[in-house]
């Protein structure tokens, strides 16, 4: 079986994806600092505890983003003829199992703490030969875990859809809004200070709700992806158009009367067949339906593969 000639990317779309690498690159060292602080200041508290376990396995998109799209630039061959692209629909998928098993744990830990009444408390803790209440430096890690996360995740959304990367988008989406759930740690740290036991298993409850429902959200697409249902732009604000597209180009060559475009999304890519119907007996077919696959792949860096089938009418 002749496999699919390499893929390259256009080199403006390379600078965009090595910029990508070193966003999650950096992400991974500030997710392993932040999680430290959080980790030596956390001590009872669930809140705390929950936006420990968030910080650490928001990771995980990282991690299967630079790992997927390494394994992505590998050439075809007899075994896989297509190419290993689909490797970023499966690190997706995983990535966003991941979450919905984190956010349905913390959850279920959080209500079954507020049920049973277990009060938190935070004490005070000796700090250059000075007491203060444990609170503060639980405040200064919530602070230094927000803050960061917003501008990764602005930068990450810029550049996932110029890469066409959905594991790079969840992530962005995630860190973007990562404030809002920090915020409802410091509630939570805040009211047992206060005497509000019961807002520190309440503000967890809700940090864990938002990672179960970005989990469940991404599990959706990842799994339609899968199933190789229509193609959707990188922010799922709607179908993509380059289907509609590469039929108004196909239709606009003088020896075609109509067309059928079926594209599927593997990854980054997509592979697309288009159903020709000629216009009489045009000559020499082969070189016209050459030409035209050159003209169809130019169309956009993602459009990997075309195969052109023609047919003497339409399929209905």
């Amino acid at each position: 079986m002749r496999p699919l000639d390499a893929f390259d990317l256009p080199p403006e779309k390379e600078r965009d994806l090595k910029k990508a690498r070193r966003l999650e690159t950096w992400t991974l060292i500030y997710i392993a600092s932040s999680t430290t602080f959080l980790g030596l200041t956390m001590g009872t508290s669930q809140a705390m505890r929950t936006s420990f376990f968030e910080d650490a396995f928001s990771s995980v998109p990282a991690i299967a983003f630079l790992v997927c799209t390494r394994i992505a630039r590998r050439r075809a061959n007899e075994d896989f003829p297509y190419g290993y692209h689909g490797v970023v629909s499966i690190g997706y998928l995983t990535a966003s199992l991941s979450l919905v098993g984190l956010g349905g744990f913390l959850l279920v830990e959080a209500v079954t703490k507020l049920i049973a009444v277990e009060r938190t408390t935070i004490g005070g803790m000796t700090l250059f030969g000075h007491t203060l209440w444990a609170g503060w430096p639980m405040l200064a890690a919530i602070v230094y875990t927000a803050i960061p996360s917003v501008f990764f995740g602005r930068a990450k959304l810029k550049l996932a859809p110029q890469i066409h990367d959905k594991i790079l988008y969840a992530d962005a989406k995630m860190m973007k809004a990562d404030w809002m759930a920090e915020t409802a740690t410091a509630v939570g740290v805040l009211g047992v200070g206060l005497g509000l036991w019961w807002l520190d298993p309440v503000a967890a409850a809700l940090v864990s709700a938002d990672i179960l429902k970005d989990g469940v959200a991404n599990v959706y697409v990842a799994v339609h992806d899968l199933m190789e249902r229509r193609p959707m732009k990188t922010d799922r604000s709607g179908p993509e158009p380059l289907p509609d597209e590469l039929r108004a180009r196909i239709e606009r060559l003088d020896w075609v009367a109509g067309a059928t475009v079926r594209l599927r999304e593997v990854g980054h890519v997509f592979f697309g067949e288009v159903f020709v119907t000629p216009r009489g007996s045009p000559e020499d077919l082969p070189a016209k339906i050459r030409h035209a696959v050159a003209d169809a792949k130019s169309i956009n860096w993602r459009l990997h593969d075309v195969t052109i089938t023609v047919l003497d009418r339409q399929p209905e």
